[in-house]
């Protein structure tokens, strides 16, 4: 009987999936905090550039790298709001910002090189390395400093058989937006070892303490820096499934090639809708941007108030790394919180080793949900 590759069999099933279809299967209502999806639907005028496109007969296949206005619009939004210098010809179209990363992992890492990830960290990444042939390097951050950017322990795992550095920032799942010197000197070393870094940016809209700002706007080597980013987060459009690559014409056609062979294009129906999202009325954007902001202090001041379980604050995305003080593993505190308290949280060994004994929490859902939440994680933990 034949048997899948190696490369596959290899992969592990993502932990938050596992708790999204234990909730799924559950017959009563619970508090949904496992997945990072915002609540809100699509804004109306984004959902009517779609319905547009579709009667005026948009609905054929786009060029491989995506329409040419949109990604004008993707290049004015990235100078505009991360201060990132791409013309279009540098950016693709993509299925979602899952389909960019998997595309860079495929043009950049050999038969066996290896992928340096800082984590805690999104389970894909590994998932990704492994699809392309690489070997994941896990480097734990330290979790005294909030789980901060630890350049010199990156740049002690870049060798030469280093071929890509993923950097997340803002993070999922910690919510930690790294700070610009330790990210240049990661940027700095992988360059010295002919290396790229995937700065995955999918949350970057969402940052509250500072201006938001680029990894190639940031280093000496953007040539060595490839942006990943979508509409997913910032625009609430996840089932639209619209991402981009920026980086070196180089690396952009290569990548642009291959899209041929796995996607051909984003739909163009949502294509168009994105181009709405980017280029029209950023009112409803700046919406949610003020409940995610609300949400986040809420969140923060109740952990900070609770015995026995503590975070650090996020800076950014709509995440809470919890460290809860309950027994057993991350996956079986979280599904004895489903099974008692009718709260679904992702386990954070599912986000690698660093996570271990840790619950990610998602804030992208209402705030009386996570009062809902939260009452029953402190309830857990009083009467453990």
């Amino acid at each position: 009987m034949p048997t899948p590759t190696e490369r596959v069999r290899a992969c592990d099933p993502s932990k938050i999936r596992v708790m999204f279809d234990l909730a799924e299967a559950a017959d009563r209502d619970l508090v949904r905090l496992e997945v990072g999806e915002p609540d809100f639907d699509s804004p109306d005028h984004i959902v009517e550039a779609a319905v547009d496109a579709a009667r005026a007969g948009e609905t054929h296949y786009t060029s491989n790298a995506g329409m040419l206005e949109l990604r004008a619009a993707i290049a004015d939004t990235l100078h505009r709001e991360f201060a990132v210098e791409y013309d279009p010809g540098q950016l693709t179209v993509t299925n979602g910002g899952m389909e960019a990363l998997h595309l860079a992992m495929l043009a950049t890492v050999e038969d066996g090189g290896e992928v340096v990830i800082p984590s805690p960290a999104w389970p894909n990444y590994w998932t990704q390395t492994r699809l392309a042939g690489g070997v994941p390097v896990e480097v734990a951050m330290p979790e005294e400093t909030g789980y901060a950017l630890d350049a010199e322990r990156v740049i002690d795992a870049i060798g030469d058989d280093t071929d890509a550095v993923v950097l997340c920032s803002p993070s999922n799942p910690t919510g930690q937006v790294f700070d610009p010197e330790p990210m240049q000197a990661v940027v700095d070393a992988a360059a010295e070892h002919d290396a790229y870094v995937l700065a995955d940016e999918v949350y970057l809209g969402l940052t509250y303490d500072r201006d938001p700002v680029g990894l190639a706007a940031l280093t000496g080597h953007p040539d060595h820096v490839l942006t990943i980013g979508s509409c997913s987060k910032a625009y609430a459009m996840t089932g639209w499934r619209v991402g981009w690559l920026g980086g070196p014409t180089e690396i952009v056609d290569e990548v642009t090639k291959i899209h041929e062979s796995t996607t051909a294009c984003a739909g163009t129906v949502a294509q168009h809708a994105a181009i709405a999202a980017m280029e029209g009325p950023q009112e409803p954007v700046e919406e949610m941007y003020n409940a995610f902001a609300e949400r986040r202090e809420y969140v923060a001041d109740r952990v900070a108030d609770m015995d026995g379980v503590s975070a650090p604050t996020p800076d950014g995305a709509f995440y809470a790394f919890l460290d809860v003080d309950l027994p057993g593993s991350s996956l079986d505190i979280a599904k004895r919180l489903l099974r008692e308290r009718d709260v679904v949280l992702a386990p954070g060994d599912g986000f690698g080793d660093a996570g271990k004994g840790k619950l990610r929490l998602s804030f992208a859902n209402s705030l009386e949900q996570l009062e809902k939440g939260l009452d029953g994680i402190e309830a857990a933990v009083r009467e453990a």
